[in-house]
C-alpha cells in the first residue's frame, strides 16, 4: 500500500468520532468535506477495520472505532503533555503538574501541597482545574490530569487512590434559625426542613453518606435543590430555601449570613482522597505525590 498512517490521520478521526458528523468535522479542521473522508477512508483500510457506521442520517462509530477513540484522546493528550514538559525542562524547570479537585480540597489539601512544592521545587509549576470526580477520573484515564482529589470509595483499575484528609460534617443554617450549637441535639430536630445538597453527579459518596446521615437518625430528607458549589448552595441557606450539610473545612473562605453546627454525634466522616494512574510517568508528580503523603520528598 503506497500510504501510511500519520499524524493528521488520527487527528482527523477524533474530529469525526467528537462530532459524528462529516461535514461539522470538516468545517473544525477548515479542510473539505471529501478530503476528510478520503482521509478516513485511507485510515480504514491501512488498520484494516471500519471505524464508523455511515447512513444518511447518521454517523456512529464501530465497535473498533470506539476503542480507538479512547485509544487516541490518551496518546494525543499524552504528546501534548510532553512538549509542554520538554519545554519547561528546556527552560531549566521541573515540569508542570495538572491538578483537579473538588472544592473542599482547596480549603486547607491544595494550599499547604503548593506551599511544599514551592518551597522545595519552585521551578515546578502547576495547573488547577475544579472538576466532579468522575471527570478527574476520566481526564485522568486521558492524561489531561496528572492528579486529582476526590471523595470515592474506590477507583478504577490502573488508578492508585489514598486518603488525604478526614473532615467531619457540620450543619448550614440561616443566621436566624432558631436551632443553635447549644440547642441542637441531633439530626432528627431537622426531619421537617428542605435540604440543599451537593448533585449525586459531582459526587455519589458525598450525597449517600449525607442520606445516611439523616437516614440513621429516623428520616429521609425532603431534598429542595442541588448544586455542585458550596457558593451556591450557602446562597440558597442564606435566603432561607433550606438547610444543607458539607464537610466541615468548607464553613471557611465565605463570608454569608448562614451559621454553622458541627455534627459530632454521627460516625460518618467526610474522607477526601488523592488519585493519580499508576503508568504516569510524568517526574513532577513523583514530587507531588511524595510532598503530599509523606511530606517530604524522596529524592
Amino acid at each position: 500500500m503506497s500510504y501510511q498512517l500519520e499524524l493528521r490521520h488520527f487527528k482527523y478521526f477524533l474530529a469525526v468520532a467528537e462530532e459524528l458528523h462529516f461535514r461539522k468535522a470538516a468545517e473544525n479542521l477548515y479542510i473539505s468535506q471529501p478530503g476528510l473522508s478520503r482521509q478516513i477512508k485511507q485510515m480504514e483500510e491501512i488498520l484494516d477495520a471500519p471505524l464508523f457506521v455511515r447512513s444518511k442520517k447518521k454517523v456512529a462509530l464501530t465497535a473498533a472505532g470506539s476503542y480507538l477513540k479512547g485509544e487516541m484522546e490518551f496518546l494525543l493528550n499524552h504528546l501534548e503533555l510532553t512538549k509542554k514538559q520538554l519545554k519547561r525542562i528546556h527552560e531549566g524547570n521541573f515540569g508542570e503538574i495538572r491538578i483537579g479537585f473538588l472544592g473542599s480540597a482547596m480549603q486547607n489539601v491544595i494550599p499547604e501541597l503548593l506551599l511544599k512544592l514551592k518551597k522545595g521545587f519552585p521551578a515546578i509549576k502547576t495547573s488547577l482545574e475544579e472538576l466532579s470526580n468522575n471527570a478527574q477520573i476520566q481526564a485522568i484515564l486521558k492524561d489531561r490530569l496528572d492528579m486529582g482529589f476526590v471523595r470515592l470509595a474506590r477507583a478504577p483499575k490502573g488508578i492508585h487512590i489514598k486518603p488525604v484528609f478526614e473532615d467531619s460534617f457540620s450543619l448550614v443554617l440561616p443566621k436566624e434559625h432558631s436551632t443553635d450549637a447549644k440547642n441542637f441535639k441531633g439530626m432528627h430536630q431537622l426531619a421537617k426542613e428542605d435540604f440543599i445538597l451537593f448533585s449525586p453527579d459531582y459526587s455519589p459518596l458525598y450525597f449517600d453518606t449525607i442520606m445516611s446521615i439523616c437516614e440513621n437518625a429516623g428520616f429521609s430528607p425532603k431534598v429542595s435543590h442541588k448544586s455542585v458549589h458550596a457558593q451556591t448552595i450557602f446562597k440558597l441557606v442564606e435566603n432561607k430555601l433550606g438547610i444543607a450539610i458539607v464537610p466541615t473545612s468548607l464553613q471557611y473562605g465565605f463570608q454569608m449570613d448562614v451559621k454553622f453546627i458541627e455534627i459530632k454525634q454521627v460516625p460518618q466522616k467526610a474522607i477526601l482522597s488523592v488519585i493519580w494512574k499508576e503508568d504516569n510517568r510524568n517526574p513532577a508528580l513523583r514530587h507531588g505525590i511524595d510532598l503530599l503523603l509523606n511530606g517530604k520528598d524522596i529524592s
